[in-house]
């Protein structure tokens, strides 16, 4: 697949759609999970103008910054901890409307509104997590966690 990516719709879950089959393609023909964990991210914040598109790895009971693309960002974070320590813990996708509203919210940046964080899990067990901000408030809803629910599902199998 050429590294251009043809998103034509204007509506939040068209343009999921849209890229869903694209995104497979792209990361098929790859086996590196970092490479393909890199090209995901990129492909979700190109896009959509997300804030930023990440990836926290589960390693030695903590995560640790991934693949990413955006800002700098925090390098561990502690299960329990923040918006992605939480949703490891529960294993659940946390939409967040208000990030400075978020109790124990890790402020990488000020810059970031609104959160979205997705596990990423095989046999009941989280094996990373996928992060969105959005410098938008409340820019997250009930589309965006079925679409990327379904979009961790294609990287999972590289990070087994």
């Amino acid at each position: 697949m050429a590294e251009t990516l043809h998103i034509s719709s204007d509506q939040k879950g068209a343009r999921y759609e849209e890229l869903f089959p694209q995104l497979q393609a792209l990361i098929a023909a790859e086996t590196d999970a970092v490479a393909n964990m890199a090209n995901f991210a990129a492909a979700l914040r190109q896009s959509f103008g997300f804030f930023w598109v990440g990836f926290y790895l589960v390693k030695d009971n903590e995560l640790v910054l991934g693949p990413f693309q955006g800002d700098i960002a925090c390098t561990r974070i502690a299960m329990g901890k923040g918006v992605c320590g939480t949703s490891w813990q529960r294993k659940q996708t946390i939409i967040v409307p208000d990030v400075d509203a978020f109790p124990g919210h890790i402020a990488c940046s000020s810059l970031s509104r609104s959160e979205i964080v997705v596990p990423i899990m095989s046999d009941g067990e989280v094996l990373a997590v996928l992060d969105v901000d959005s410098h938008l408030l409340n820019d997250f809803e009930e589309t965006d966690r079925i679409w990327l629910e379904r979009y961790v599902a294609i990287i999972c199998p590289f990070l087994k």
